[in-house]
């Protein structure tokens, strides 16, 4: 009786692990570096084909990391517990910064604060507010999503805020939110709820330090920008 032939797939694996274990990921193709990762989320295929599906689709890692998750499902090969690994790749990359942005002054680390921001907001396909609550050191004490729905954000947002800020007994906030269409252009709208949001901190002692809008890989700072709120 011959042996059962080990499948292709299995021998391309091994060389490639050895690969990333000389040399990490230095030189790779963007389709190597994602079939790599999709080992460990579809253990009996060979992955290449459904990389390139992946990177024809969504053109970059990071597109494929921002989609939505049944975006993903929709190519070829890639099951709910597949989109689900691509996704927690992308928490995990977030629950990293968020780490590293602890115990910094964020208002010098503008750079920093906007990185973390991106990822957090970046693709998504609603708008979302993110409030960073801070210190008398502008260090982070925690952050919190308020979700857009169809409320009136700005009758609902200034309340909610000062609610949440005199909870975390912050000293300062900075919030954020994404404009899904890519642009970073402030509307009227943007401009009327900071100077609202400013005003409503202000009666509680608490001031609005920034707001941030993400859209595509830019960003506007209010602050920077010495709308609504001045710079220190």
């Amino acid at each position: 009786m011959s042996e059962l032939k080990e499948p292709s797939y299995i021998g391309h694996r091994k060389r490639l692990k050895q690969k990333y274990e000389q040399n990490g990921i230095n030189g790779w193709l963007d389709y190597e570096i994602l079939e790599f990762i999709l080992f460990y989320a579809i253990p009996r295929k060979d992955t290449k084909l459904i990389a390139k599906r992946l990177l024809s689709k969504f053109k970059t890692i990071r597109g494929i990391l921002d989609a939505d998750r049944k975006e993903i499902e929709s190519v070829r090969g890639i099951s709910k517990n597949s989109a689900l690994f691509l996704k927690l790749l992308k928490d995990i990359f977030v629950f990293y910064m968020e780490q590293d942005i602890h115990e910094r002054d964020l208002l010098s680390s503008p750079k920093l604060v906007y990185d973390y921001l991106k990822l957090e907001l970046k693709g998504l396909a609603n708008e979302e507010f993110k409030m960073m609550f801070l210190d008398s050191r502008n260090q982070l004490i925690s952050m919190e999503s308020l979700k857009n729905g169809t409320v009136n954000r700005v009758i609902v947002f200034p309340r909610k805020i000062v609610e949440r800020a005199l909870c975390n007994h912050t000293v300062g906030v900075i919030i954020a939110h994404n404009h899904p269409s890519g642009s970073i252009e402030p509307s009227v709208e943007d401009q009327k709820i900071t100077e609202t949001i400013k005003e409503a901190l202000n009666t509680v002692d608490i001031k609005l330090l920034d707001h941030i809008i993400i859209g595509g890989n830019k960003y506007f700072s209010f602050r920077e920008n010495r709308i609504v709120i001045e710079k220190n």
